[in-house]
């Protein structure tokens, strides 16, 4: 287990460092300067603002400030949020958006789980249709599509939701089903094709001849082995959710990290492109770190040794 856990965080530092470098040097390729957007500035502001964050170095001794400052854990300062390091950026926006991701993973969760399972036990029947039917809906409509007509409807129309801002508890409800609608639809889909294999195995039909009660055989047979595939993909798409509310954070007017990158992006904030793309990075590697801890929790005859190599 140690060994698994050793290699593991040896790709992880890997991968760090192979992101960090590439994205440092694909900021510096991009044309222009990020303090060109600013109006008649005096060459000598100028000047002293390229020697504050050390762009009137050479680009290897940028890039060895930059590498020595990650490994400190300093992701440097802002360029366009004054006196703002990039760490309190991220500490202030990630808020907002763990807090949008956690409901929404919750609500994915326990509904795929809910609808693939009544698929699954009412096959080729009217529910199996009707989840199912919904549960394509939820893979082929882009979370955006989701989240305007929820706007629309539940906020212009029937004014049950306020339509941006997270100001009261109630203001979750529109962004956490748009976010957690694509999600849920494929953890039903894969929660019912898993049920369905699984109930056809041969020990689920001796666990029937034996006697055993069909809740019984459901909860203690059949449940723990039909998760194991959405296990593997909880992990993926935790990250995914809580990385990728951009677009949904965008249209509710939520200020969370979605924000951030977006508006880091226009006001070329070279530190801040950085440092989110590293920490989305951590998250993205420490979500499928926790999905190997889950699979070998579920599944006990799962040994992480074995999963990453001898040892």
């Amino acid at each position: 287990m140690f060994r698994y856990f050793g290699k593991k965080l040896m790709y992880m530092l890997l991968s760090l460092f192979v992101l960090a470098s590439a994205t440092f040097f694909l900021m510096r390729a991009t044309p222009g300067s990020p303090f060109q957007s600013e109006k008649n500035i005096p060459p000598a502001i100028l000047e002293q603002l390229n020697a504050q964050y050390g762009f009137d170095l050479p680009l290897w001794q940028q890039y060895l400030n930059y590498m020595g400052n990650i490994a400190q854990l300093d992701l440097g300062m802002s360029m366009k949020h004054q006196y703002t390091s990039v760490t309190d950026v991220i500490e202030r926006g990630f808020f907002y958006s763990m807090q949008l991701g956690i409901f929404s993973i919750m609500l994915a969760i326990a509904a795929g789980l809910i609808l693939g399972f009544i698929a699954a036990l009412n096959h080729r029947k009217f529910l199996d249709s009707f989840t199912m039917f919904i549960a394509v809906l939820g893979v082929s409509i882009p979370n955006f599509v989701v989240a305007t007509g929820l706007q629309q409807l539940f906020g212009v129309q029937w004014r049950i939701f306020n339509v941006t801002g997270l100001n009261e508890p109630l203001d979750f409800v529109l962004p956490v089903l748009a976010l957690s609608f694509l999600p849920a639809a494929f953890i039903a889909r894969l929660t019912r094709s898993s049920m369905l294999e699984v109930l056809s195995a041969d020990y689920i039909k001796t666990a029937k001849a034996k006697g055993l009660k069909g809740r019984v055989i459901l909860v203690k047979h059949a449940l723990r082995n039909a998760i194991l595939p959405v296990v593997t993909y909880v992990g993926p798409m935790a990250a995914n959710i809580i990385t990728g509310s951009v677009i949904i954070e965008q249209i509710f007017g939520i200020g969370g990290l979605g924000q951030d990158f977006v508006s880091s992006i226009t006001n070329r904030d070279y530190t801040l492109i950085m440092g989110l793309t590293l920490f989305y990075a951590v998250i993205l590697m420490l979500a499928r770190l926790a999905t190997d801890l889950a699979y070998g929790l579920v599944d006990p005859r799962m040994k992480l040794a074995g999963r990453g190599g001898k040892g």
